[in-house]
């Protein structure tokens, strides 16, 4: 339904996207670069849809060009289920690691079976593009959305006062 939009010259309205939340492929180039390196690349990807959110785009394990731990953190969506989150090795910082920037859902609820053991990765530290524009974050640091220029922003949650939209 939502793909359809996207090829058009038409903003998207996150305003007018569904509650409860939409999976579907999406056939945008996703990538993940970090300090000029590539760690993710496809075009095999799904994103998430909800009323009042940029998309959430969920990336193939066999994607990833770097390997990944778990960490202990957790969190719950009440569409989704719980979330397992993950650390990454700071390429800046030899022995650093970043920590609970991306996450999956290794038993996703029915709707989103879909995106089981996809990840999902927060606009930075790292440069997430889509269709080779580089994306900005959703406002606020709890939701994980990727802003591009065809994103009606003006109905995004997120920022300051926007809670509970």
């Amino acid at each position: 339904m939502f793909r359809r939009a996207m090829s058009s010259a038409v903003k998207l309205n996150p305003r007018n996207f569904p509650r409860p939340p939409l999976c579907e492929k999406t056939p945008r180039h996703l990538e993940v670069k970090w300090n000029g390196q590539l760690i993710a690349d496809t075009r095999d990807a799904y994103w998430v849809l909800e009323t009042h959110h940029p998309p959430t785009y969920y990336l193939p394990p066999a994607s990833l060009k770097v390997p990944l731990r778990t960490t202990s953190n957790s969190s719950f969506c009440e569409w989704k289920g719980r979330a397992q989150y993950y650390s990454i090795e700071d390429p800046s910082k030899p022995g650093g690691m970043v920590k609970n920037r991306i996450w999956s859902y290794e038993t996703p609820t029915e709707g989103f079976k879909p995106i089981k053991g996809y990840l999902s990765f927060y606009a930075g530290p790292w440069d997430c593009y889509v269709d080779g524009e580089k994306v900005e974050a959703q406002p606020g640091d709890f939701y994980g959305g990727w802003m591009t220029s065809d994103i009606e922003r003006s109905t995004v949650k997120g920022g300051p006062g926007t809670w509970g939209w």
